[in-house]
């Protein structure tokens, strides 16, 4: 069983996040890079899927980003993964969700894949389509936001965290599913663990090679863009109600000029 796992380097969510002034587009080199949470929990599910077929299965693990990204790379491979395939391309950048979709379907053709795992959002985005994208684009099944896959054979379960509960959907390899991050815990990359991973082998393809179409990636080819935005301005000073037998009355007005009642 061939498993691929979507990774993504996002920004730090402990230091400071910003837009690009030129483009308005995420600055990446403002915050210090780390993987996706989410995405640790992908890998996961995926290594504990290879262990319980007997390490049978092959865990590969796909990026796209520019060549920073290794790092994010190089993280999921120690943590037990087997190789990667690192997306990069100056043509991709600014690419949004519906762009980055199809560029990843493009590659996951390309490389061939059972199953696709991804985490059910990243913290810089937090779109949480990317998994019906790709099900959409490859033309397989969709199950989202599983918090338990089970794989037996050629067919595929999960329960999915629902209001209610959870919902338990069956489908056909191949499939393409998203994990919450309740569905494990991860582990932590131990040293050999980290030794092994700059062996492992990192295929960097561009778009070219995964006969991408550059009219539908990157800032061009997107369908949504940032109009405008501006910084959040310093946090005022709060107001202060004195009470004098008519504080609640004082506090309801402030509510509704404030638009909360």
């Amino acid at each position: 069983m061939n498993i691929v796992v979507c990774v993504k380097q996002v920004p730090d969510t402990a230091t400071e996040r910003k837009l690009r002034s030129d483009d308005k587009t995420l600055d990446r080199d403002a915050a210090d890079g780390v993987i996706n949470e989410l995405c640790e929990y992908a890998v996961e599910e995926a290594l504990r899927l290879k262990e319980a077929h007997g390490g049978e299965a092959t865990v590969t693990v796909l990026t796209m980003g520019p060549d920073k990204a290794a790092d994010t790379i190089r993280k999921a491979l120690a943590m037990g993964a087997d190789k990667a395939v690192h997306l990069v391309d100056d043509a991709l950048h600014g690419s949004d969700a519906l762009g980055t979709s199809y560029a990843l379907a493009q590659t996951l053709k390309k490389i061939g894949f059972d199953l696709v795992v991804l985490g059910s959002e990243s913290t810089d985005a937090r779109t949480g389509v990317l998994a019906a994208m790709l099900a959409e684009r490859l033309g397989v099944p969709q199950l989202t936001f599983a918090n338990k896959v089970e794989v037996d054979g050629g067919a595929i379960t999960i329960q999915r965290v629902t209001d209610y509960g959870y919902d338990r959907v069956e489908a056909s390899l191949p499939a393409v599913v998203s994990v919450v991050e309740k569905i494990n815990e991860p582990r932590y990359p131990s040293f050999k663990g980290i030794m092994a991973a700059k062996k492992k082998p990192v295929e960097k393809l561009g778009v070219a090679d995964a006969d991408i179409d550059v009219s539908k990636v990157g800032l061009a080819g997107s369908w949504s863009e940032v109009a405008d935005f501006a910084v959040a301005p310093p946090r005022a000073a709060g107001t202060i109600v004195k009470d004098e037998g008519d504080g609640g009355v004082k506090t309801a007005d402030f509510l509704a000029s404030k638009k909360f009642v």
